[in-house]
């Protein structure tokens, strides 16, 4: 055997050897320990003509939600606090929150979000790139909603105003959606593929985005405070043809002042209502 011949054996045997291991490596999960990295979802016009930078984000744990308080860690640029969480949610967060800029935006100016989290620094960078104009039918097809359904339009949703609670004392929170029908019902086939079954664990998850419409619901997500907030119940389940009313006990690990937000989907489209709740420490004198 030649050197030459030697070689290219070697190299090939070492090419077996590396590739499984590098794709082992790219496929494995991290519940733990893993960093957040911020997302450029799209631009959208409103009606008085400033212009919406939309932003999400990819928690990469598996497991863990991260805090990241408003600072050098965790700003935008312009602005510093745009309204951006600090509380983030495992893996892929669609559309979370929009930075209005003026109507006269210059086309190549940028929003810039920059996290860092477990030693690593992301940055999103967002601009009125043409391919990037958001609307009603992006939304719901990247939120595992499918094609919209024509006419169909938000839930509104209401809730109970701003509250002060002391610890342990957990806040009542109380909210209503009503939505207008759409989209319809499914049809349910034996061979559905696009239908995620609701007896199994990811027809239950109401955080499951690749589910598909099963009506009118809520959810509960924390999106700032110092603490954890635990929610019970975290959501109501979905109905067809009726608002949806729930009523959740939100209570908190730490003193603070958190904003919740409650979020009503029809499976397609979605609207939000925020309450902040100021979380007194136990024995604190403002509510003696």
């Amino acid at each position: 055997m030649t050197i030459h011949s030697r070689r290219a054996t070697w190299a090939l045997a070492l090419a077996l050897i590396v590739v499984p291991a590098t794709s082992a490596r790219s496929q494995m999960k991290y519940a733990r320990g893993q960093n957040v990295a911020p997302a450029f979802e799209g631009w959208e016009r409103n009606s008085d003509g400033t212009i919406n930078m939309v932003f999400g984000y990819l928690n990469r744990n598996y497991e863990e939600q991260v805090d990241i308080p408003i600072g050098a860690n965790n700003t935008v640029v312009p602005g510093g606090d745009r309204g951006q969480p600090t509380h983030f949610y495992p893996r892929r967060q669609r559309f979370i929150f929009k930075v209005v800029v003026p109507k006269d935006w210059d086309p190549n100016q940028k929003v810039v979000w920059t996290l860092t989290s477990h030693g690593r620094t992301d940055v999103a960078k967002g601009w009125l790139q043409p391919e990037w104009e958001l609307n009603a039918g992006v939304y719901s097809e990247n939120n595992g909603g499918g094609v919209l359904e024509e006419g169909n339009h938000p839930p509104d949703v209401e809730g109970s105003p701003a509250q002060t609670v002391t610890l342990p004392s957990p806040a009542t929170l109380r909210v209503r959606a009503v939505d207008d029908g759409l989209p319809k019902p499914p049809r349910r086939t034996p061979n559905a593929a696009t239908a995620v079954p609701a007896n199994t664990a990811a027809g239950a998850d109401p955080n499951n985005r690749r589910r598909r419409a099963e009506g009118l619901r809520i959810r509960w997500i924390q999106y700032r405070g110092p603490g954890q907030v635990t929610f019970d119940p975290d959501n109501a389940p979905a109905v067809y043809g009726k608002p949806v009313e729930l009523t959740t006990k939100a209570s908190f690990s730490a003193p603070g002042t958190y904003l919740l937000r409650a979020i009503a989907s029809d499976g397609q489209m979605e609207s939000i209502y925020e309450v902040t709740v100021t979380v007194n420490p136990a024995g604190s004198a403002q509510n003696r």
